[in-house]
């Protein structure tokens, strides 16, 4: 590759992909430490090279936002890219007062783990390498002021996810920026200073609806899904778990005798670990539907594996593979609207509610720990309450749904 770097011309604020007029090769245009850098490659210039290397240019200036660009990452051979590692490397600075971000951030995280689930603290961790240790790692954790943090909030807002062109959601924000407040808290506690992140609120997330499936559509799902997965889908529309902890259930924790589902533990990143919170350490009360497909799957796997659900070799279920290769063809195959798995728990909500069930019995369901939740996520769903007992949910089944036989 042929590689130069010249003072900005002018204020060129986005890159772009070029071709050059004596050879036809594409090259990169980019601004970069204020200065303007070209870098050249082999590909012939065509819709299809142009699009690859758009794609690239997109995750460059991403990272320059951030502040997390490494040049030799993508042109290690460029004389550039030595040049800046050998600057960066002459710019370190030891501070003595307090520790540096990283040092005592990972102090915090060693600290903290104990009283966190797997899944948060590789959630924590992602989120500090990603984007919190490239803009403060190297600086002194008493010394990073308010504009600073406040700038690379507004930064965020400017970066755009891997598989689309989409922005960050404030949400999504909100969740990478948390590990930096409660880091800087407790430094701030521990060295005597004060938190340069006080009166800082998080970004307003938007309100989103719920988006549950009507009983029509919930039947026509369960009678056109591959007939490996039926029982799956009615024991998730029908008690509300979550996908950890469906894809966590073993047989020990299925009492056919009371006709209860224990949950005592949910699968997170392929290990077995607590509950989400107390709360959702429940007893779920099977009705009809939900007995017959255990008792039907207990056929299949008792014998295979300690999980109700789970593939050939007995392993547990894969969420991403459920839902990439079995639910989303399914919605398209049916001309449904495409939704997160997530939605069968909403829906088993909304058919308790249409029924006319019992607020808390719902919620014991669910394992909310009160009606509060219920009544804030769901209340359009919510007709006159009478039942107590699953009686009319047991009803509305009977009445509305004909599951085809598997024979």
């Amino acid at each position: 590759m042929v590689r130069y770097c010249l003072w900005p011309l002018g204020a060129t604020a986005m890159g772009n992909v070029r071709a050059r007029k004596d050879t036809g090769k594409l090259f990169f245009d980019f601004q970069y430490q204020g200065k303007r850098c070209r870098e050249q490659t082999k590909l012939d210039d065509t819709p299809a090279n142009r699009k690859r290397m758009k794609i690239v240019l997109n995750k460059i200036e991403a990272e320059i936002t951030l502040g997390s660009f490494q040049y030799w990452d993508y042109f290690p051979d460029s004389p550039r890219a030595k040049e800046l590692h050998e600057l960066k490397q002459l710019g370190k600075k030891v501070f003595t007062d307090t520790p540096l971000f990283k040092s005592f951030a990972e102090v915090w995280v060693n600290e903290m783990q104990a009283q966190w689930r797997l899944s948060h603290k590789e959630g924590v961790e992602l989120n500090l390498r990603k984007y919190i240790y490239p803009r403060f790692g190297d600086k002194e954790v008493g010394r990073i002021t308010k504009a600073e943090i406040l700038a690379f909030r507004s930064d965020l807002t400017k970066v755009t996810k891997k598989q689309s062109d989409k922005p960050l959601s404030a949400s999504r924000i909100n969740h990478i920026i948390l590990p930096l407040r409660m880091i800087l808290n407790e430094a701030a506690n521990r060295y005597d200073f004060s938190s340069p992140y006080h009166g800082i609120k998080s970004l307003r997330v938007p309100k989103t609806d719920v988006l549950p499936f009507a009983i029509e559509e919930v039947q026509k799902i369960i009678n056109t899904v591959r007939p490996d997965f039926r029982n799956y889908y009615i024991v998730r529309f029908f008690t509300g778990m979550r996908t950890s902890e469906i894809h966590g259930l073993q047989w020990k924790f299925i009492d056919f005798e009371r006709r209860q589902i224990l949950v005592r533990q949910a699968l997170v990143l392929g290990g077995l670990t607590y509950t989400k919170n107390d709360g959702s350490f429940r007893t779920i009360d099977m009705s009809q539907i939900v007995y017959d497909a255990l008792k039907e799957q207990h056929k299949v796997t008792n014998k295979q594996s300690d999980f109700v659900f789970c593939t050939r070799e007995g392993s547990p279920l894969n969420s991403n593979n459920v839902c990439n290769r079995v639910w989303q063809p399914l919605l398209r195959h049916l001309g449904l609207t495409a939704r997160r798995p997530y939605q069968t728990r909403h829906t088993a909500a909304t058919l308790w509610l249409a029924a006319g069930e019992a607020p808390e019995w719902i919620a014991r369901q669910m394992g909310h720990t009160t009606t509060e939740m219920l009544f804030r996520v769901y209340s359009r769903y919510v007709p006159n309450l009478t039942r107590q007992d699953g009686s009319a949910f047991e009803r509305l089944l009977k009445n509305h749904m004909q599951i085809a036989s598997t024979k």
